[in-house]
């Protein structure tokens, strides 16, 4: 590809305007990889199009729950993998959102992971597997604990709740009473006692990483300004190619993200837009105004130019009643993709640099690509708004079929981010009975990190150093393909009443200034426009319909 190899710095970097718009849904977002919830609640937040899976470890020796990841370790290691890979697929842009400050929070998430990783591991190799054979005792009776207390048997739940205590009983009876003497009593005493001394000091590191990691979760969501912080991706010398590696995979995300091409998939919309919601079409016959004369000839390519001319003042309204933000203009080529396609392949060649396709072939694609095969171009108008959790786009496409002109307009709506993303860290609680008036309830605040927990961590502590090892063991998250972080966990945004107007409400603006500015260049070059103003006036009134409709599911 003619974007492989080529250096995507763009240097001395100035933050964009408007970035903050996006804040709340990339920091929604980015909160994941903070987050210690169980890794299945990431199958909440899936759509009617796109589905994540969390597939089990295939380690039959080492199948334990005790290996699974939570969602915050699953979540940051699959979105590294899929978004910075060496050999990964093409990404779907992520309108809306910052995708690259995501991915720097889940490098985060990991490198202070590996950090308590790499103490947890001291502590497991001193306290644990310089004594295996009393960690492994312990190991299996809180396993058999977990699986006593998980069953439906209310008599096998009490004893599994019963059984750390009682075996802590006849642990203290072997100390006292062991029957060996010299080194052999010393270290089966040891034995016995160092796995529990490794246990309280991996539990203060988990507690303290826990609360680290919680505080992190609890201020992205409540605009805290959280910073991730990466020195991996700092290359201090020419030598670290790791490094090096790293910060081009950034800044190829990035310039990814900027891309001008897009992709179709039927029923699914454009990927990254959302699914088309309405659509209105203006077609009429090219007839000159004055009978027995030609009109001037003008391509598709002018016409587009004059509604781009027109759609990038759509924020300047008669009145003063604040009205539609700075819209984004761009024009897009759009290619078509299969229904259930699991990957898409941007354009390349001569004609593509940094993904970007150039300008003279955007002009070639609006004026000659309108009938059969191959890419189509679309005039897009683009506003993010809810700080990034709406993103309207409205599509204007022109073609020319013989003497008919087409000009179409298409609405599309990505609504917020799942809900699951915006959920605060909560304290752990339990409802219990009052002791004396057992009639009445109490919640107590539980323990922040449990004892099964530690155990899980300091478990699997030592394999942190190669992560496919641990995908192998415990399992990980299957990202929804062709992937993209925005669209893949979004909502609706008809559910959400002011986003619902916002959506519908910016509909007939764009209409009207596309058919103004389409008229206005007709008139110019001797068309008879009154077809076109009768069919436009129509279009207005059809255009305030106030119910979105699934313009891509054809009832035939």
């Amino acid at each position: 590809m003619a974007n492989d190899g080529f250096d995507f710095s763009p240097g001395a970097q100035i933050p964009l305007q408007g970035a903050g718009s996006q804040a709340v849904a990339t920091n929604a977002l980015a909160s994941a990889a903070y987050r210690d919830s169980p890794v299945e609640k990431i199958l909440e937040a899936n759509s009617e199009w796109h589905k994540s899976e969390v597939k089990a470890g295939r380690s039959k020796l080492f199948k334990s729950d005790y290996f699974k990841p939570n969602l915050g370790e699953a979540f940051s290691r699959a979105v590294q993998e899929r978004m910075l890979g060496g050999a990964r697929k093409a990404l779907i842009q992520s309108f809306g959102t910052d995708p690259q400050t995501v991915v720097e929070h889940c490098l985060s998430a990991t490198r202070l992971r590996r950090a308590r990783d790499t103490k947890l591991t001291a502590v497991t190799a001193l306290f644990g597997f310089l004594f295996l054979p009393g960690m492994l005792l312990w190991v299996i009776a809180f396993r058999l604990r977990d699986s006593l207390g998980n069953t439906k048997d209310k008599a096998l739940a009490a004893l599994g709740n019963a059984l750390l205590p009682v075996i802590g009983i006849v642990a203290l009876f072997f100390l006292i009473k062991l029957p060996l003497t010299g080194i052999p009593a010393l270290y089966v005493r040891a034995m016995i006692v160092a796995p529990v001394i490794g246990w309280l000091i991996a539990k203060r590191i988990a507690e303290s990483s826990a609360k680290d990691m919680r505080a992190r979760w609890e201020g992205l969501l409540s605009g805290g300004g959280v910073i991730a912080k990466i020195p991996e991706a700092v290359p201090k010398n020419p030598n670290e190619t790791s490094r090096e590696a790293l910060r081009q995979g950034l800044e190829k995300l990035s310039a990814e993200q900027q891309s001008n091409s897009v992709f179709y998939a039927g029923p699914k919309g454009i990927l990254g837009m959302g699914t088309r919601w309405g659509s209105w079409q203006l077609a009429e016959q090219l007839v000159a105004k004055e009978p027995g004369k030609e009109f001037h000839q003008f391509r598709s390519w002018d016409l587009i130019r004059v509604i781009h001319d027109q759609l990038k003042v759509l924020e300047r309204g008669p009145l003063n009643t604040g009205g539609f933000p700075t819209p984004s203009v761009t024009h897009w080529i759009v290619s078509p993709v299969g229904e259930n396609a699991d990957a898409v392949s941007r354009p390349d060649g001569e004609d593509v640099a940094t993904f970007q396709v150039k300008p003279h072939e955007i002009q070639r694609i609006c004026n000659h690509q309108q009938f059969g095969g191959g890419d189509r171009h679309y005039l897009g108008v683009q506003f993010t708004l809810w700080d990034g959790q709406l993103v309207i786009t409205m599509m204007i496409t022109v073609t020319v079929l013989y003497e008919t002109l087409r000009i179409e307009v298409t609405g599309h709506a990505l609504g917020p981010v799942h809900s699951l993303f915006t959920s605060k860290p909560a304290a752990r609680t339990k409802t219990v009975n009052k002791t004396v008036r057992f009639w009445e309830t109490r919640d107590i605040t539980l323990a922040l990190v449990e004892p099964r927990e530690v155990v899980r961590l300091a478990l699997r502590a030592p394999f942190t150093w190669y992560p496919p090892l641990l995908d192998y063991l415990g399992g990980k998250i299957a990202l929804p393909e062709p992937f993209g972080l925005r669209h893949a966990w979004a909502e609706k945004p008809w559910r959400h009443r002011f986003m619902a107007d916002d959506a519908m409400r910016a509909a007939t603006p764009v209409l009207r200034a596309v058919h103004s500015a389409a008229l206005r260049v007709l008139e110019e070059n001797g068309v008879d426009t009154e077809r076109f103003d009768n069919r436009s006036m129509i279009l207005s009134g059809l255009v305030q319909d106030p119910t979105p409709r699934k313009a891509d599911l054809y009832d035939a």
